[in-house]
């Protein structure tokens, strides 16, 4: 949920697919690519080739399965294929849910049935293993929860259950969000061990969402689902060549959802498209929503006239410039304004967050560890636990637990001027930029290029933008923008409280005329630095 950072269509009317969302909301889709390809075609053997599942959208498979040309069986089959053959590079995915091809066949009668609950529906779906589900074990990587699964589903889960979705399975994630010690590596967790960016594997797949983040890039799955508290959904998403968003606090239930703090903390989904995104943010949500209709509209021209503010770091990471100029370029084509930007008090703003989150932490995790019979009650058991056992340590420490557990109580004075002071001028630092200068957005670099996993130095993040939105409890979509060598660059929008809708039209325009994803070729090693 958290980086280490922190701690310092072409539209085609070949068909209209009228589908319910979870919320019971009809929306209209129509097959949108984010490439050229045609909807995917099976193959006589009954698979589907590499290409066409990188390249087909939500929309692309669900007019080919309207078609018979497709069903949810083969196309689970063929992301359980390739987990099988191409997880050993990249050790994304800790758990795979043996009824994912009985789900599939449920949707599939719904298919020949004409009875869809959503355009999700027969859709695989991995979950950050911080999201609790019943017939699985969700241990947020530590190998403390693996005694027990939890008693029920996370209210997300049932969201996607009712939307029609096949949970494939559970990725791995930075131990406890990385949220347990100062020199911990983002991806690595005592339960799956470290997981690999798929372009570059001895580089970082970046924040805790690391295992949904590397295995929609390296297409496991159509889509996943991660969790942010600043930071984990955007960076793992910029570094591994995806979209993702983290929506606005609230859009996404946090209920059943291992926490850091519930005044930051939300789920969203990671695609590789932002229509799945849309998609996918609307069955999350489980309410009427205009998420797909944004998304699916904005790809015809929203950025033409619109006033976009760049808060562009020149100089921060020189690696990174290219891409922001490249950026810069790309709306002024689509027809944005450009203004120059800078949000306010971002130093204040972090030197309030982290104790925050340490007091929040404490009582957030404790609250929900009281929902976990037959695991360890508190955070206080957590540190005697990693303290006895042989692999939780091997890699760092834990001197944020302890920090945590030495924090005071969240009704403390000095905590409660922390926080109203970080999320107030957080809030300030997006709404009034936005409202000086008329914007409809404000684009930055989502993340540097990736680096190489290091124990002993831990994460080396170089630049990241995810602070204010995260602390403002606001949207913030990233969203593939360049490359430096091999690695891939993401640029985000963010903008006000529920500005989520605009930021997908938005942010769908900038992938058609941008075209920037390629798909990752797990190269072991690279010579960029």
């Amino acid at each position: 949920m958290i980086t280490s950072a922190v701690r310092v269509v072409r539209r085609r009317s070949l068909a209209l697919l009228t589908l319910a969302t979870a919320a019971t909301l009809t929306v209209v889709v129509s097959p949108v690519g984010a490439s050229a390809a045609p909807a995917p075609v099976v193959s006589p053997n009954g698979g589907l080739t590499a290409s066409q599942l990188d390249a087909a959208t939500i929309p692309d498979l669900q007019f080919s399965m309207a078609t018979g040309r497709l069903t949810s069986v083969q196309l689970t089959s063929a992301y359980l294929d390739r987990i099988h053959t191409f997880d050993k590079k990249v050790h994304s995915v800790l758990f795979i849910d043996p009824t994912a091809l009985g789900q599939a066949h449920a949707s599939d009668l719904r298919h020949r049935s004409g009875h869809l609950l959503s355009a999700l529906d027969g859709i695989p779906v991995l979950l950050k293993d911080n999201i609790d589900t019943s017939n699985l074990p969700t241990t947020a990587g530590s190998r403390a929860l693996l005694a027990a699964n939890p008693i029920k589903d996370a209210t997300l889960v049932q969201n996607l259950r009712a939307a029609g979705a096949v949970i494939l399975g559970k990725t791995n994630l930075s131990e406890w969000a990385n949220f347990r010690s100062t020199m911990s590596t983002s991806g690595w967790s005592g339960v799956g061990a470290q997981t690999n960016n798929p372009y570059v594997l001895d580089r970082n797949p970046c924040g805790s969402s690391s295992g949904s983040g590397a295995a929609v890039a390296a297409t496991l799955s159509q889509v996943a689902i991660g969790t942010e508290t600043d930071g984990s959904i955007v960076c793992p998403s910029g570094a591994n060549g995806d979209v993702g968003i983290k929506p606005t606090l609230g859009v996404v239930s946090g209920n059943g959802v291992v926490p850091i703090s519930h005044e930051q903390d939300t789920a969203g989904p990671i695609g590789r498209h932002v229509i799945d995104v849309a998609i996918t943010l609307s069955a999350l949500s489980g309410k009427p929503n205009n998420y797909v209709s944004s998304a699916i509209l904005g790809r015809a021209h929203s950025l033409r006239g619109a006033r976009i503010g760049v808060w562009a770091m020149t100089g921060v990471d020189p690696r990174v410039d290219p891409t922001m100029q490249a950026t810069v370029a790309t709306l002024v084509k689509a027809g944005a304004t450009v203004v120059n930007v800078v949000p306010a008090n971002q130093d204040t703003i972090g030197n309030d967050e982290f104790p925050a989150l340490l007091a929040e932490f404490k009582h957030d995790l404790n609250a929900y560890l009281a929902t976990r019979p037959g695991v360890p009650q508190t955070l206080a058991d957590l540190i005697t636990f990693n303290q006895n056992d042989p692999v939780e340590l091997s890699k760092f420490g834990q001197e944020i637990f302890v920090q945590a557990q030495a924090a005071p109580p969240i009704t403390d004075p000095t905590y409660l001027m922390e926080r109203a002071t970080a999320t107030s001028l957080a809030q300030h630092s997006i709404d009034d930029l936005i409202s000086a200068d008329h914007l409809d957005a404000i684009v930055a670099p989502t993340n540097g290029p990736a680096w190489v996993t290091n124990y002993a130095t831990g994460d080396a993040f170089t630049i990241g933008s995810s602070q204010p939105a995260a602390v403002a409890g606001y949207p913030d979509i990233t969203v593939p923008a360049g490359f430096d060598g091999p690695l891939p660059l993401g640029v985000s929008f963010m903008a006000g409280k529920n500005a989520d809708a605009h930021l997908l039209a938005l942010a769908s325009d900038f992938e058609r005329v941008s075209h920037a994803r390629q798909a990752p070729t797990f190269l072991p090693t690279s010579a960029t630095p």
